[in-house]
C-alpha cells in the first residue's frame, strides 16, 4: 500500500515479465570457485599425478616391446636406389618440415630445434601463459589458440608428408604400373624423348629402368612440375641439365609426357 497527498490508500501493482524464469539454469560451465575443497594446485599436485600415469603407461608399453618380437625388413642395402625412407607416422610432420627450404640445409637448426622447441615450450607454458578461471574456451584465447594452431598445424605436415609419400611410391623404380602402354609414341614427343638422356633411365615403354616409371605421369604431375623437373633435376637420381633439346622442344615433350594417363 502506498499513500497519496490527500492521505488515501493507493494499491500498488507490480509487473513482471513472464517470459523469463527467476530460476534459469545457467547455460555456461561452472566456475572454479563453486567447487570449494575439490580444487587442486597444476603444480606439483596435479602433475605428479599425471607423472605417476605416464610412468604406468610407459612401464605396460614397454613391457608389451618385449614381449613381441618386432617385425624387421629388408637387410640395409646401400645401393637400393628404390628404397624410399620414411618415419613413423607420429613423425610425419617433422620429416615434412625438413623438406622446407627454410627448415633444412644450412637452416636446419630451425626445422629441428627452433621450432619444435617453441611449440613444445608453448605447450608447457600454457598454464601459466593464462591462469584465468574461466573455463569456456572463447574466454581462454591464448591456451585454445596454441592448441588450435598445433593441432592444424600437425595435421597438415602429417597429411602433405602422406601425400608426399605416396606420390614418390608410384614412381618408384621397379614399381611399374600394369598397364605399360605408351601414349602417342608415334609423335615428336616420343622421338625427342628417346634422342635426350630420358630413355636410358626410364626405358623405351616409360617402364623405368635407372629412373621411375613415367607411365601415369600426367595424372600426378602437372606442366609446371614436369618443367621444373627438367630444368632442375630431381635429387642425385636425376641432375640438372640432363635436357639437351631447345625451349620447343622442352615445350612438345613436356605436352607429349602429359598425355601418358591412366584410366
Amino acid at each position: 500500500m502506498a499513500h497519496n497527498q490527500d492521505g488515501n490508500h493507493t494499491q500498488v501493482h507490480y509487473v513482471g515479465d513472464s517470459r523469463v524464469r527467476a530460476d534459469r539454469p545457467k547455460m555456461y560451465p561452472k566456475d572454479y570457485s563453486e567447487f570449494p575443497g575439490r580444487t587442486e594446485a597444476f603444480f606439483p599436485d596435479f602433475l605428479l599425478k599425471e607423472w605417476m600415469v605416464a610412468a604406468v603407461f610407459l612401464v605396460g608399453f614397454m613391457t608389451l616391446v618385449m614381449a613381441h618380437e618386432p617385425e624387421l625388413g629388408e637387410l640395409a642395402d646401400p645401393t637400393n636406389t628404390g628404397f624410399l625412407p620414411v618415419p613413423d607416422w607420429y613423425f610425419l610432420f617433422l620429416y615434412q618440415l625438413l623438406k622446407y627450404k627454410w627448415a633444412a640445409g644450412k637452416f636446419v637448426v630451425i626445422g629441428t630445434v627452433i621450432l619444435p622447441g617453441i611449440a613444445f615450450m608453448a605447450l608447457m607454458l600454457a598454464p601459466w601463459l593464462d591462469g584465468t578461471k574461466e573455463r569456456r574456451p572463447i574466454k581462454r584465447p591464448v591456451p585454445v589458440g596454441i592448441m588450435l594452431v598445433t593441432l592444424v598445424a600437425i595435421c597438415a605436415l602429417t597429411w602433405a608428408a602422406e601425400y608426399e609419400h605416396e606420390l614418390q611410391l608410384e614412381s618408384a623404380i621397379g614399381k611399374t604400373p600394369q598397364n605399360t602402354k605408351v601414349i602417342a609414341q608415334d609423335e615428336q614427343g616420343y622421338q625427342i624423348y628417346a634422342k635426350n638422356a630420358c630413355i636410358k633411365c626410364h626405358g623405351d615403354n616409360l617402364e623405368g629402368k635407372n629412373g621411375p616409371t613415367l607411365i601415369g605421369t600426367g595424372n600426378r604431375r602437372t606442366a609446371e612440375e614436369i618443367t621444373k623437373y627438367i630444368d632442375e633435376g630431381k635429387g642425385t637420381a636425376m641432375p640438372a641439365g640432363m635436357f639437351q633439346g631447345s625451349e620447343e622442344e622442352k615445350r612438345i615433350l613436356v605436352e607429349w609426357l602429359m598425355k601418358q594417363k591412366q584410366q
